[in-house]
């Protein structure tokens, strides 16, 4: 009998946990296992914000794939197209032509993207908040506008570098804003002709509230704790135009900004359209409670990329997109799919939330765990410690551990490396006949 194939879509927070439970326990020969994903490396995303804010390494922020996952093989490309009838997919590695791939077993566990609007000019000059590369640049970007601020004398360049826009009230928009701000605000020692009342920090957001995952009473505290260190929280805005980096908000206010920075809301991936699989109407996959595909043999889904149902709601409700549903759901995926291979019954998902935690800063947080509530101090190191406790591997705990250490004996660096942007960029200039590259 052949040996079953299992081909997980995707390395994320699903992807990668399901893999570690199929190593934990399949049998050697019970099943080969191969995880495709475009990084080799699954990213943190709740270290996120500091790593932008400089608080974490950002290379301690990822997990390498190949070092955790040492039985399962690992192909860096894009999956464009699933044929599940036929059990085969189109894999499109970064370099070489395209192949199919055939497989037994599906896992997909491909997440979401941003969910952006058709505004005017949003698409050329907005950065989103997913991603390491992201949260790099933010940093870099964040600090080279320091820099320019500092070096010119034209009050209106000054506003424009100075002014930095973030849209979107959840978790990832808040922190990012918080820590960056927090950041920038340290930063600010260091340049004698800037201070923190230049700067200017703004948050959009379109709903009457922001952190919608927490009760109305710590979403106004953190409002009241954001304007209290002189940031604008904007409710019930929507953004109109961000043409040439020039704002227009619905409430009338126009502005230029540097900084633009978008997160608000997510969206399953696109691939899920090239799929055979059944969809619901927002084009996630439809699963059972059990993660399989509905009304699919052989198909699994998790995560932000599949509906799937939460029995711990009275009414019908489905899981939110969030990193502890995830984590769970990826382990259950594992568990389920041994369970299916020896003939046993698989276990329903059934996770009621634990709560809550939001960074604001440094020393600064807000938190909501199994309905005690906790602001400030107390809030932060609880953030801190239930993020370092989810983080994989005993290598990353305490290289993040290490990082936090460090920061209490030495201040933050505030070198932006805005050239890790654009490598090349010197090496054209030198490449380019004199008088084109240095202009007399």
């Amino acid at each position: 009998m052949a040996v079953p194939r299992i081909v997980i879509v995707g390395g994320g927070y699903v992807g990668t946990y399901a893999a570690l439970r199929l190593e934990r326990a399949l049998r050697p020969g019970e099943a080969n296992v191969t995880l495709i994903d475009p990084q080799s490396y699954m990213t943190y995303q709740p270290f996120l914000p500091e790593a932008a804010a400089g608080n974490l390494e950002p290379r301690h922020v990822v997990v390498p794939l190949r070092r955790v996952l040492r039985r399962t093989r690992i192909l860096n490309g894009r999956v464009t197209a699933v044929q599940h009838a036929n059990r085969r997919l189109t894999f499109a590695p970064h370099v070489g032509p395209a192949a199919e791939l055939e497989y037994d077993i599906l896992v997909m566990s491909v997440g979401s993207i941003a969910r952006t609007l058709p505004i005017p000019g949003l698409a050329e000059v907005g950065i989103g908040f997913k991603t390491v590369g992201e949260a790099i640049f933010l940093r870099n970007h964040v600090l080279a506008q320091l820099d320019i601020a500092a070096s010119t004398d034209d009050a209106a360049l000054r506003r424009r570098a100075l002014t930095f826009v973030f849209v979107g009230g959840g978790y990832a928009g808040v922190e990012a804003l918080a820590e960056l701000e927090d950041m920038a605000r340290d930063a600010c020692r260091s340049y004698p002709n800037v201070s923190p009342a230049d700067m200017r920090w703004i948050l959009v957001e379109a709903t009457d509230r922001i952190l919608p995952e927490v009760s109305r009473e710590l979403g106004a505290y953190t409002i009241a704790e954001l304007r209290r260190r002189g940031i604008e929280v904007r409710l019930q805005t929507r953004l109109e135009s961000a043409v040439d980096r020039h704002i227009v908000l619905s409430d009338g206010e126009e502005f230029d900004a540097d900084t633009l920075v978008w997160t608000a809301g997510v969206r399953a991936h696109p691939l899920i359209t090239h799929t055979d699989l059944p969809r619901d109407e927002k084009d996630r996959l439809r699963a059972t409670a059990s993660l399989r595909v509905e009304g699919v043999d052989d198909a699994w889904a998790a995560g932000d990329c599949a509906a799937v149902p939460d029995l711990t709601k009275p009414q019908p409700a489905l899981c939110g997109p969030s990193a502890q549903h995830a984590v769970r759901q990826g382990k259950l995926l594992g568990d389920n799919i041994v369970a299916s291979l020896r003939g046993r019954p698989v276990r329903d998902y059934r996770h009621a939330y634990a709560g809550s935690v939001a960074s604001l800063g440094l020393h600064k947080g807000v938190a909501q765990i199994y309905g005690v509530t906790m602001r400030g101090f107390p809030a932060w190191f609880v953030h801190r410690t239930y993020h370092l406790s989810r983080i994989p591997t005993f290598n990353r705990k305490v290289r993040v551990v290490a990082d936090w250490t460090l920061a209490l004996f030495f201040p933050r660096e505030i070198v932006s490396l805005g050239a890790l942007q654009r490598p090349r960029e010197e090496f054209e200039q030198a490449a380019r006949p004199t008088a084109a590259a240095w202009p007399s």
